[in-house]
């Protein structure tokens, strides 16, 4: 019995690491839906990609800054929410039990990217394929 426990118990744990290295934030495990695997966002340069774990596989949803249209934060009494729309009607991203503090980083953060994605900076040169 106690090796089961231990195996569930290292299994929570494992799965409620950041998956991504750069910057990801976790939602708190003391919110609602957060409990067992914390739900996960990371933000890049060129995209911001929802993960959550599962006991079998993950939930991945990846929107590239081109397609973000707004950011908008929900602040409760301990935790907020955070919602990041997309152009083209596509489901926005949903991330709940945030610290207030990570929300607000987290929007700094994509507003920070998308200005430099449109302020026409180069980004890493990838070469064409066709082309010899």
């Amino acid at each position: 019995m106690a090796t089961i426990v231990a195996i569930v118990v290292f299994v929570i744990v494992r799965k409620g690491r950041p998956f991504a290295p750069g910057t990801v934030f976790r939602a708190s495990r003391f919110s609602s839906g957060n409990r067992l695997f914390p739900t996960q966002v990371l933000i890049s340069p060129t995209s911001v990609v929802h993960f959550t774990p599962q006991w079998f596989g993950r939930l991945e949803h990846s929107i590239h800054m081109a397609h973000v249209a707004s950011v908008r934060i929900d602040t409760k009494m301990f935790f907020s929410d955070v919602y990041v729309e997309t152009t083209g009607g596509a489901s926005p991203i949903r991330c709940h039990g945030h610290k207030k503090a990570d929300a607000v980083r987290m929007q700094q953060l994509i507003e920070r990217y998308q200005t430099e994605y449109y302020s026409g900076r180069p980004g890493p040169v990838v070469p064409d394929p066709r082309v010899r």
